[in-house]
């Protein structure tokens, strides 16, 4: 049998690529392993996956001065002497990282043993961890195509994995599951893991108005749910939304979302028209800003940054969106996202030494 390992984590967006490769890697006959930090999120998701779960130990690389950088070189060091130890037992022929830091000890020892490395980049200005990691990279995959030129003659433009399961939602069950007829529009708010308090007041100030127009589904958010709103007719709110995200999916008609590289991805490949509302630059590097803007200029989302959020924007955005929804839909119909998974294990069994 083949053997692959993955790697990469720190957020929820590192996991989420990874995870929506391994059916297809499965089917092609790969065994699968997966090295991530200690102490990340990858810990918890990818266990419960039924994937071999390698602990390394890991530091952050910051781009600013910071006392913590002077300690985390040594765990970067301690991470690649883990990695090592891994890598030489397990002996993948080939090894896939969606970024984050975790991804550097692993592509630095990957080197030393002349096992082929992948890495994938999903925001359209790579990260520190990838830039690093891209040195010891047979091939950079990228998701935007303007991203590409970053790495050369190893980028390759492929798009963003979605998890194949969130094609096949069902739009009924979606609905029964959110008690609604489907008489009017699904709109789907959500503002990341985290939530996002700006969104969540944006919504709910003009809930009366956009409860005449549509159904709304409102993803808050950890500890945003709020009392005030319950048993009002036409809106739902939900802390997190996990297994039925594929059916509410396949329900919705419009969506107002931060701009994280996943989600965006899986809208287009849903060809759902939507707003984008992208984190600002007190908050971020400004990733979520290109990508809202690399979507905007491809004609598949409106973009609304956030010194613009008020009540009265929202409106007018979401009108200008359902006028505007044919288009949307046409422009989304001429992208291949649904071919990714196919398009980065092609690149993987390319790569594979044997």
């Amino acid at each position: 049998m083949k053997k692959i390992i993955l790697t990469g984590g720190g957020t929820a967006g590192h996991v989420s690529g990874n995870l929506a490769i391994i059916p297809e890697l499965e089917k092609r006959g790969y065994e699968i392993g997966y090295i991530g930090s200690r102490d990340n999120i990858e810990k918890e998701i990818i266990p419960s996956a039924g994937i071999e779960y390698f602990e390394i130990s890991s530091g952050m690389l910051r781009r600013y001065f910071d006392l913590k950088n002077f300690t985390d070189v040594f765990r970067v060091a301690k991470g690649t002497f883990d990695a090592l130890k891994i890598l030489r037992r397990e002996k993948p022929g080939v090894i896939f990282s969606k970024g984050g830091f975790v991804t550097v000890p692993v592509a630095a020892s990957a080197a030393m043993l002349n096992i082929p490395f992948i890495c994938h980049e999903s925001d359209l200005s790579p990260g520190l961890a990838n830039k690093i990691a891209s040195k010891f990279a047979k091939k950079v995959l990228v998701t935007f195509p303007e991203t590409a030129e970053y790495f050369g003659d190893k980028g390759i433009h492929v798009g963003s994995p979605v998890r194949e399961e969130l094609l096949s939602g069902s739009k009924e069950k979606g609905l029964e599951y959110l008690g609604f007829t489907g008489e009017k529009p699904l709109l789907l708010a959500m503002g990341g893991s985290l939530g996002s308090p700006l969104l969540n007041r944006a919504i709910r100030q003009n809930l009366n108005e956009l409860t005449k127009i549509y159904d709304i589904c409102h993803h808050v958010g950890k500890g945003n749910l709020s009392e005030e709103y319950e048993g009002t007719e036409g809106y739902r709110q939900f802390e997190y939304i996990s297994g039925e995200l594929k059916d509410i999916l396949a329900a919705t008609s419009f969506v107002v979302s931060r701009a994280g590289s996943n989600s965006i991805f899986e809208f287009l490949a849903l060809k759902i028209p939507n707003i984008l509302i992208p984190l600002g630059l007190e908050t971020s590097r400004g990733d979520q800003i290109e990508n809202a803007e690399s979507f905007l200029k491809s004609g598949y989302s409106l973009v609304l940054h956030e010194k613009e959020v008020t009540g009265e924007s929202i409106m007018g955005k979401l009108k200008e969106l359902k006028d505007r929804e044919k288009e949307f839909k046409e422009n989304m119909e001429a992208s291949d996202a649904k071919e990714t998974v196919h398009k980065v294990c092609n690149i993987i069994d390319d790569e594979y030494k044997a």
